[in-house]
């Protein structure tokens, strides 16, 4: 054990899968300045990376001659508090990942990076400069007789009378060589020159708007969230269109009202969402400065906005998933709107649930945590009843002559019996309420969740398929760019003239994508203005923003989209949703498609007559007796949820079980089970008999980018018992000889199985 004169020894986290921490010695000249939270370099082998120092010690078990120094510390953002460490570590522990994998991928990609660092100094400070106390006459004697700029700055200096101070750009304003000018002051000491915070973020509203009145349901919940003392998770119901924003904007407004430190955390689920929420933000609060955090944002508006949330001067923060890793210090609510969305739950890396992780920090941090949604997930729909969380309710739409839509469904076996033939996959019924629609000037939205023209080729001569070489997928035609997509792997190629295996030229698109669709659209509607939205159309940064804007400013009649339309946006002039091939997710083998097929179809029939117009939506399906469909017609979230609740109780499935699932890929799929084999007979020998260690099984997709995978579920009706399990169990896996050649992974509460 290496010995060292007081706390000499930093304990720092890299982003390596090593799942230790390492230790260095701290240097003289920085020992005042190390603490825990701390962005560091650090040599690592043969390189020097960024790390996180996590504690401090006077001791260490790395041998004095092997024990290296700490190469430089970023003393420009201040050190992350206890409370943001605590977070890191729960996470890492919760998910079984290493720390160093948890807390520096947290961090915006520039803060990771040392050599961003002097560009992030330069940007969040600013050089002041004050009158040395008492030196005032000695300025003024040395002022040049006829040179007006020096001047204006000595007056500038001296009006700040020892109290305030002069920023570097506002003296360059004043005299073009002020900065020369204040250097030689300094240097004769007359004048002090210090480095400050700068303000990060810029009041971006220039419109405000008032608040509207709320209704009495909306007072309620209003109520409830601000009168909390202590942790307090709700569940925010509400059907769409209820009003379920104003009652986060007037929550808000109290909360931030009460404590002039206090900070808002608000998730979203989507990108997308975020412009029209971050406008209606600033325009109800245009003195409070407002982060936005999300993959999107350039490196520099990212690493700027985290800055401002983590020195507090962001009193409001609205993200996606991410932001639920941001320092906050002083927060004081967290908000997470549509929690029910999948894309809450990151599928790379750190497999965390943003929407957990939000109740996580609110109960540490002892405050109101609210989640929305008019179709709540039925893990959090079984918390509500159980009285675990506080339900507030809201039933009606906010606005007074705003009524829910009118479902209806369109029997595809009918129409087939009628003779009536689909064009493209829009039924004769749907057209006409479309044509009706245009007629009066109305927009329609048709929601179809598979992008591309189709999804696979086919040759009727000898049965090809248009199979991705790399994944066990099809290729995916997309008509206009007159190539073939793998949506798994990235491979293209170019559309074939004729059947690769035979030379038959009649090869056929089969299916309907969004691409398809619009084609059919213009062909049936050439006079109607028809947009659409998906992952293609939106990939230039900025896209999908104008294309909401034209929808929004009713410029479009008719919107195709994916489920980038169907939840969270107030389309005003929507009065026909058409759902158009729904059927697929009745048939996967993943016990949540059910909730998710209702959620989505909820959400983007809530599209639908939002402004007072009459709205309908109307569904094309050929199982019109199945349980979600049903429930959809009679708008019973209440009795679909509670009715899966039941089935999954039965089958001893979440929320009324816990699970982990591994997963392995390797060149060859007999590599991948063999390895889950031998782990699963590790597992056996940990686990008791609460713990169901089921048999590794090929994934529904075996192949992707020419690795073969598969996976084992492991559950428990114990939370605790499986985490102690998991927690002995994955360390023994590394030392496997069949791990040569594995990647794997391990999930905690997968959404997909």
């Amino acid at each position: 054990m290496t010995a060292a004169t007081g706390a000499a020894i930093a304990r720092v986290a890299l982003d390596t899968p090593a799942g230790e921490l390492f230790d260095y010695r701290i240097p003289g000249t920085m020992l005042d300045m190390v603490q825990p939270g701390r962005l560091v370099t650090v040599p690592f082998g043969r390189r020097l990376v960024p790390g996180l120092v996590t504690a401090l010690a006077d001791t260490t078990d790395v041998p004095s001659d092997k024990l290296r120094e700490l190469a430089a510390l970023c003393d420009s953002i201040p050190p992350l508090d206890h409370a943001w460490l605590a977070l890191g570590r729960f996470a890492a522990s919760y998910y079984h990942r290493p720390l160093g994998e948890v807390l520096l991928p947290a961090l915006p990609p520039m803060l990771r990076d040392p050599a961003s660092w002097p560009r992030l100094a330069q940007r969040s400070h600013v050089l002041v400069y004050r009158l040395r106390e008492g030196r005032a006459a000695d300025l003024l004697a040395a002022l040049p007789p006829r040179s007006p700029g020096v001047r204006r700055l000595a007056d500038a200096l001296l009006a700040q009378d020892g109290e305030g101070s002069l920023d570097e750009r506002t003296a360059i304003a004043l005299y073009a060589q002020a900065r020369a000018r204040l250097e030689a002051w300094c240097a004769a000491g007359w004048v002090v020159r210090e480095q400050r915070a700068a303000a990060l973020l810029d009041i971006r509203s220039s419109e405000v708007s008032s608040p509207p009145l709320l209704h009495a349901e909306q007072r309620v919940a209003v109520d409830a969230i601000t009168s909390s003392s202590g942790f307090a998770p709700m569940l925010l119901h509400g059907v769409t269109g209820s009003g379920k924003t104003e009652v986060y904007l007037h929550a808000m407004a109290e909360v931030l009202a009460r404590d002039p430190a206090a900070q808002v955390l608000m998730l979203v689920p989507e990108i997308n969402l975020t412009p029209q929420l971050e406008a209606r933000i600033a325009a109800r609060f245009p003195h409070l400065p407002l982060a936005t955090l999300h993959s999107g944002l350039a490196e520099q508006v990212r690493a700027m906005h985290w800055l401002a949330a983590h020195r507090g001067e962001a009193r409001i923060v609205l993200g996606t998933r991410l932001a639920i890793l941001a320092s906050l210090p002083h927060l004081a609510l967290v908000l997470v709107d549509e929690e029910h969305d999948t894309s809450y739950k990151q599928q790379e890396g750190l497999r965390y649930s943003a929407r957990d992780l939000a109740v996580w920090r609110a109960k540490q941090r002892g405050i109101p945590v609210v989640l929305g949604s008019a179709t709540p997930s039925l893990e959090t729909w079984w918390r509500a009843r159980q009285e675990t969380y506080r339900t507030l309710t809201l039933r009606e739409r906010a606005q007074a002559d705003a009524v829910l839509p009118r479902i209806g469904l369109i029997d595809l076996n009918l129409e087939r019996q009628r003779q009536r033939p689909l064009q493209d996959g829009l039924s004769v019924p749907l057209i006409e309420a479309m044509r009706q629609r245009l007629a009066r000037g109305e927009q329609t939205l048709l929601f179809l969740n598979r992008r591309g023209y189709a999804p696979v080729l086919s040759c009727a001569a000898c049965g090809w398929l248009s199979g991705c070489p790399r994944c066990s997928a099809y290729l995916v035609m997309h008509k206009p760019e007159r190539r073939l997509r793998c949506h798994h792997c990235g491979w293209e190629e170019r559309i074939p003239h004729h059947c690769p295996d035979c030379g038959n030229i009649d090869i056929a698109a089969l299916g309907h994508g969004t691409q398809r669709l619009e084609e059919r659209l213009v062909a049936l509607f050439p006079e109607a203005r028809i947009a659409r939205i998906d992952a293609d159309s939106t990939r230039r940064k900025g896209s999908a923003e104008v294309l909401f804007e034209e929808v929004h400013a009713g410029q479009v009649d008719i919107l195709i989209g994916t489920q980038m339309v169907a939840k969270g946006h107030d389309f005003q002039r929507v009065t026909l949703v058409g759902v158009v091939n729904p059927d697929q997710a009745l048939f996967s083998h993943d016990f949540r498609a059910a909730e998710h097929l209702f959620a989505a179809l909820m959400q983007v029939a809530g599209r639908a007559g939002r402004a007072g117009l009459p709205g309908e939506v109307l569904i094309q399906t050929r199982y019109s007796e199945a349980s979600a469909f049903q429930a959809l017609l009679r708008h019973d979230y209440e009795g679909f949820a509670d009715a899966q609740l039941t089935e999954r109780q039965q089958a001893g499935l979440p929320p009324f079980s816990y699970q982990a699932l591994l997963t392995a890929e390797h060149r060859e799929l007999a590599g991948a089970l063999a390895f889950l084999r031998a782990v699963r007979e590790e597992a056996l020998a940990l686990a008791g008999d609460a713990v169901q260690v089921l048999d590794p099984v090929p994934m529904s997709m075996v192949r992707i980018a020419n690795r073969e995978r598969a996976q084992m579920l492991v559950e428990s009706t114990s939370r605790t018992v499986l985490q102690r399990l998991l927690a002995a169990w994955m360390p023994a896996c590394e030392g496997l000889p069949q791990r040569q050649g594995v990647r794997w992974q391990l999930e905690i509460d997968p959404l997909r199985i």
